[in-house]
């Protein structure tokens, strides 16, 4: 049975790829998932796994090298999958010191624990094990309005926020051990995601949560900003076929070929939102395009982001599956289904942040 080893589990993106990976192999893989459970990770996303016997949770911080060196220690680990990170932008405004402890020095905790437990005698590595470190588009900086300009895996690295310098750091990081031990690990840099389990502060479930409550839709400037959607099950899967068929060292992007204008993304969900909520839905009413406020742009606001994701169809086969209309639907499907879990996660401290970021503009 082979032992994964997750990082930032409990988040957006990793615990769907935890409920992904046991979709796919069942009890074929074990999943440990090791979470600091800060604000935005949250073991609701996992309750209906949490008593497999193949699956372990351990609360720890990935910058306490003896929390992870013990995990090492105790289990043959063969896949790591690296996600912990503080990943939004604003917030990296606010407090970049979060970003660079966490996203840099986390990492090299985490590669070398991994290499620690790996590397034999000769310096070469066990075999079958892997390491891969999830990344962002937003390393790359903003691409110009020509819509034939994309990011590729050979595109300059030119972060323009705390977080994306953050993110390009650790990526560096993983690179140097690539080159300089031959460290069997892979780099993937994703596009925006969407989809179930996303912490209200991004853009989607905030529009969802504000437009049936009636309140404020913040647009950032003038709304034109461009960002390419990737739906977080089609990520799952292109990390999946990375770790077992990209060739090692490589860097691969994930995109979701679904370029969009955030206001474009807005005016969606409301239009879904109004045709998918039953007319007798007295939330029906709060739905409406005259929620949407124009607030001051964010510092250093990236214009546009957009992946070409050629190399990993060429190399892996991956390729996204599902439109931003199918999959915006399956997204607000699942908030209608869960809004015990919205109300948790905007209780409390996120509501003190979110009053913090928008008030007054």
């Amino acid at each position: 049975m082979r032992t994964y080893l997750v990082t930032g589990g409990a988040g957006f993106i990793g615990s769907n790829y935890i409920h992904y990976m046991f979709r796919k192999y069942d009890n074929e893989i074990r999943i440990i998932n090791v979470d600091k459970l800060t604000y935005a990770g949250n073991l609701e996303n996992l309750k209906d796994i949490e008593d497999l016997e193949n699956y372990t949770f351990v609360k720890a911080d990935i910058c306490d090298k003896e929390a992870i060196t013990k995990i090492f220690e105790e289990n043959d680990i063969d896949r790591v999958v690296h996600f912990a990170a503080e990943s939004h932008v604003d917030r990296s405004i606010k407090n970049p010191e979060v970003f660079v402890k966490t996203n840099v020095l986390g990492t090299a905790v985490m590669l070398n624990c991994a290499k620690a437990a790996w590397e034999l005698p000769d310096g070469t590595f066990k075999e079958g094990k892997k390491f891969l470190h999830v990344s962002t588009d937003e390393v790359y900086g903003s691409l110009n309005d020509d819509p034939e300009a994309f990011f590729y895996e050979t595109t300059p690295y030119d972060p323009h926020s705390p977080y994306s310098a953050s993110k390009a750091s650790s990526d560096f990081l993983v690179k140097a051990y690539i080159d300089t031990y031959h460290f069997p690990a892979n780099i993937t840099n994703c596009s925006n995601n969407y989809g179930p389990y996303q912490f209200p502060e991004k853009l989607i479930p905030l529009i969802i949560n504000n437009a049936l409550q009636g309140k404020k839709l913040p647009v950032y400037g003038d709304g034109k900003n461009v960002r390419d959607w990737l739906y977080v099950d089609d990520h799952a899967k292109g990390i999946d076929m990375v770790q077992e068929k990209g060739r090692l060292g490589e860097t691969y992007n994930i995109g979701g070929h679904n370029e969009k204008q955030n206001i474009e993304i807005i005016n969606i969900i409301i239009e879904t939102l109004q045709e998918m909520l039953p007319a007798d839905d007295p939330r029906r009413a709060n739905v409406s395009k005259d929620l949407i406020t124009y607030v001051e742009d964010r510092k250093g606001h990236d214009r546009r982001y957009a992946i070409a994701p050629d190399k990993i169809k060429a190399e892996v086969g991956w390729e996204p599956e599902t439109m931003f209309k199918d999959g915006i639907r399956k997204t607000i499907e699942w908030y209608f289904e869960h809004e015990d879990w919205m109300r948790n996660v905007t209780s409390g401290e996120y509501q003190k942040y979110y009053e913090d970021m928008y008030a007054g503009k």
